[in-house]
């Protein structure tokens, strides 16, 4: 009896490509989860960082060297003139229409917050927003173009 009997054998391979939707889909998914992350962070009154990886050129030798320094995380909620606190959805620098004319969530405390950013991430995931996402991400790339 061979060991891979047990197993379900399937001729699935990985794809090669990955389609762009589901590319920025991931990025705006991340970039959410870093929110949440933040928010629960300033709850609990700690601290939350993101590292990566910068690349330096040394001064004195004139190598090129990786450096891990702490990502600069800022926050997409502010407070309106009402006091709530409301949240904006950005991709780079765009915001997000959710609605027709509404780019924001109004929540009344730092709990629902929370609650609002991972009820955008479950409908980012699930290509709730992927024609605003195509519009942000086709101002992006004009504001590159010269």
């Amino acid at each position: 009896m061979s060991t891979l009997d047990g197993l379900k054998l399937s001729t699935a391979k990985k794809p090669t490509h990955i389609p762009q939707i589901v590319f920025r889909r991931n990025k705006l998914s991340n970039k959410l989860w870093e929110q949440i992350q933040l928010a629960k962070s300033h709850i609990d009154g700690t601290s939350f960082t993101v590292k990566k990886f910068r690349t330096v050129k040394d001064a004195e030798t004139g190598l090129r060297k990786s450096v891990e320094v702490n990502k600069r995380l800022r926050e997409w909620w502010f407070k309106n003139e009402a006091g709530k606190v409301c949240v904006s959805v950005k991709y780079g620098t765009k915001v997000i229409e959710l609605a027709k004319g509404k780019h924001s969530v109004e929540v009344s405390s730092a709990d629902e917050l929370v609650k609002a950013l991972s009820a955008i991430k479950q409908a980012v995931e699930a290509g709730e927003l992927d024609s605003q996402i195509e519009l942000a991400s086709g101002a992006l790339k004009a504001g590159f173009r010269k």
